[in-house]
């Protein structure tokens, strides 16, 4: 119910708009939102390159209204993918496809897409095209399809683990050696689509996770759960798969503890880190996947 609660809220244009101008919402998100500015993100992701954390840099937005919109979006990209290789940051970028144009025309989103792979390329990073509702998901991977034959190992894409076809979708991209970032899912999904259950969706998650670390492809493994980092940490030994041969990942401000102590136990970590104004739907899906975020960030309201 509290889930539903905050995903509505993620919706309500009036509530946004307060909340984006407001010094308290701006107060309340600093926690998961690494500043407005590209500077901003810049300053986070070499701190925490420093703790021995990679990052993914993802400047928030989406359904943009113009096509003028869209190549505003990518042009911060394409700044970012300058300033990862000048700084030497151990950083790649995330970009939602709705942010690119997608609803205006697929072929201009791919086409920005597109030129972000070939500067992927040229800059030796990467670019993760993000999950969206299931409204996208066809589309979302059919096109990394074709980027990532272009650009092989230059683009990957998430798969959401409450959704039914997932496990379809990665034995898909497996075969054409494409990286995965398994998440849970953020998304409202309808039982029609997903797995209406919380013990349904870590289930089917740890056995997607298992399948993924096994494929002999570099995956992110993007989780808080602890009970399911702890089978992962199990689960690695048993079966021969190397610390180096995958990636914990974890959002910005979420569980910092944990990265520490895994990044302490020889694992890779990699931290999403996202910045811009348009925080708001971003911050209220952080509150919807974990409820124990909103008694941290009451708690820490008037705190420095």
């Amino acid at each position: 119910m509290l889930r539903a609660f905050f995903i509505a809220l993620s919706r309500n244009k009036f509530l946004r708009a307060f909340s984006e101008r407001s010094p308290v919402g701006r107060k309340l998100s600093s926690r998961f939102v690494a500043g407005m500015q590209i500077a901003d993100v810049l300053r986070a992701a070499e701190a925490v390159n420093r703790q021995g954390i990679a990052v993914t840099l993802d400047s928030l937005g989406e359904n943009v209204s113009t096509a003028m919109e869209a190549e505003r979006s990518a042009a911060v990209y394409h700044q970012l993918l300058d300033a990862i290789r000048q700084r030497n940051l151990n950083a790649n970028v995330s970009v939602k496809l709705t942010q690119m144009g997608m609803d205006l025309d697929p072929l201009l989103a791919e086409r920005i897409v597109g030129k972000l792979v070939a500067h992927a390329a040229q800059v030796d990073s990467f670019v993760r095209v993000d999950m969206e509702g299931t409204l996208y998901t066809e589309a979302t991977i059919a096109m990394v399809e074709r980027l990532h034959a272009q650009h092989p190992g230059r683009v990957g894409t998430v798969i959401q683990a409450y959704l039914y076809r997932s496990e379809q979708d990665i034995a898909r991209l497996l075969r054409q050696g494409i990286r995965i970032r398994l998440c849970k899912g953020a998304y409202q999904e309808s039982a029609e689509h997903a797995f209406p259950l919380k013990a349904d969706v870590d289930a089917n998650y740890v056995k997607l996770m298992q399948v993924l670390v096994t494929s002999g492809i570099y995956h992110g493994i993007a989780t808080h759960d602890e009970a399911i980092v702890a089978q992962m940490k199990q689960f690695a030994p048993e079966h021969n798969v190397s610390p180096d041969a995958f990636e914990f990942q974890m959002l910005y401000g979420v569980r910092r503890d944990l990265q520490r102590k895994l990044v302490q136990g020889g694992f890779r970590v990699r931290v999403y880190v996202p910045f811009g104004a348009e925080w708001y739907p971003y911050f209220m899906r952080r509150l919807a996947e974990r409820p124990a975020n909103v008694l941290f960030l009451l708690k820490n309201l008037f705190k420095n």
